[in-house]
């Protein structure tokens, strides 16, 4: 079970990434949205995304964790095919809320199930860090295959093929995946889920350690994310070639921040399980403030290029893996599957909250002061996770 879920886990962040990479820069030179339009469907689509993690992390508590990947990949697959035919703001909106709608239903899913199947509580932060290593080689992998499709032939035809790939992905989690150890709730079903859901909300309230973890986690991903939509313009605003073509530069630059998140996380690996921890994550938030201030205020694209590189190499993976480990580890298995989808509410809480106020700053100032003012969240979070009276408890 655990090579197939890394298998899985591997063949999705291909798919997943390298679309992402074609369709980051289809927004802007196909599509032509703007700076707020950008941030703005970032907004939007978690604020949807928002409202359905909650009953779709109890259905996987109650129904089928196996299942609830299966609807969100024929539902991502749905999503992404969807945006390489289509360029208006509206419509490339709407397919970007399925897309968002559609993680709801993996997000919690895929570690409740591998957890429960392994059922070895001494092993399984090993595998999620395994799996989260074969996350960082598919994305890169993603990125070269896809890149060179979409260079060679088109990139809204490469997207389309990308998505039916994704909602192909559902066949081979039906036929692979096994789900042995889970009970599913036959009778009350209802009554059952808001049982599981008040039971997930109590755990939460009673451990400190995952309430920092989810602030933590609520200005990072803000941060990250608002200023992930903003991180195509700004590179070409900075005079990043256009030749070839832009999907050679970004394909070049995401794998290398893969492979540098491949390292990071292999070194890492041991110290994320222990004390270390809670240091490791305010160091990836000070690394974080210093690669938002080099992209909003570089010069060229050579520096915004190093600053992309940090933060994809090192920010996102290690603030990622930290707090899924943790909070997995602070939860039982009637609730795992929402207790993280009270994780990811957080994340899509934090991208509309931050995400708005950041758009709002690139529309009506500037983008050097968006990337400042995600900075400025980085540096909070990295203050909160040194504070030793809020985290003695981790």
């Amino acid at each position: 079970m655990v090579a197939t879920f890394v298998r899985w886990t591997w063949m999705r962040a291909v798919l997943h990434n390298g679309w992402w990479l074609v369709t980051s820069v289809y927004l802007v030179v196909d599509a032509g949205l703007s700076p707020a339009e950008l941030v703005l469907i970032g907004s939007v689509q978690s604020a949807f995304a928002l409202v359905f993690e909650i009953p779709a992390g109890v259905v996987a508590d109650t129904i089928s964790r196996k299942w609830s990947l299966v609807i969100s990949q024929l539902l991502m697959g749905t999503a992404m095919l969807a945006t390489g035919l289509v360029t208006s703001f509206a419509a490339i909106l709407a397919t970007q809320v399925l897309w968002g709608i559609s993680w709801t239903f993996a997000s919690g899913s895929d570690v409740a199930l591998i957890t429960d199947e392994l059922d070895d509580p001494a092993s399984i932060n090993l595998v999620l860090a395994r799996a989260a290593r074969a996350q960082l080689t598919g994305a890169a992998t993603g990125l070269v295959v896809l890149g060179l499709l979409a260079w060679s032939t088109r990139r809204d035809v490469t997207i389309v093929i990308a998505g039916i790939a994704m909602a192909a992905l559902a066949g081979y989690l039906a036929l692979r995946f096994t789900e042995d150890n889970f009970v599913p709730t036959r009778s009350r079903r209802w009554a059952a889920s808001w049982s599981t859901f008040v039971r997930g909300v109590t755990l939460v309230r009673r451990s400190r350690a995952i309430l920092l973890i989810f602030a933590a986690t609520f200005l990072v991903n803000g941060a990250s994310d608002a200023a992930g939509r903003l991180t195509q313009k700004q590179l070409f605003d900075l005079g990043l070639p256009t030749a070839p073509d832009p999907i050679v530069w970004f394909t070049a630059l995401g794998v290398i921040g893969l492979v540098l998140g491949a390292v990071v996380l292999r070194l890492a690996t041991r110290r994320i399980n222990g004390d270390h921890a809670r240091t490791d994550y305010a160091l990836a938030a000070v690394v974080g403030v210093l690669g938002m201030l080099l992209l909003g205020f570089a010069r060229n694209a050579v520096v915004g290029a190093i600053a992309v590189v940090l933060l994809n190499g090192i920010v996102t993976p290690l603030t990622r893996v930290i707090s899924t480990i943790w909070v997995n580890a602070r939860t039982s298995a009637d609730v795992r599957a929402t207790t993280h989808s009270f994780l990811a509410q957080l994340e899509y809480l934090g991208e509309i909250t931050c995400g708005l106020a950041i758009s709002t700053l690139a529309a009506v100032g500037t983008v050097p002061l968006a990337f400042s003012a995600c900075a400025l969240l980085f540096a909070v979070t990295a203050v909160l996770m040194r504070r030793r009276r809020l985290t003695t408890c981790l």
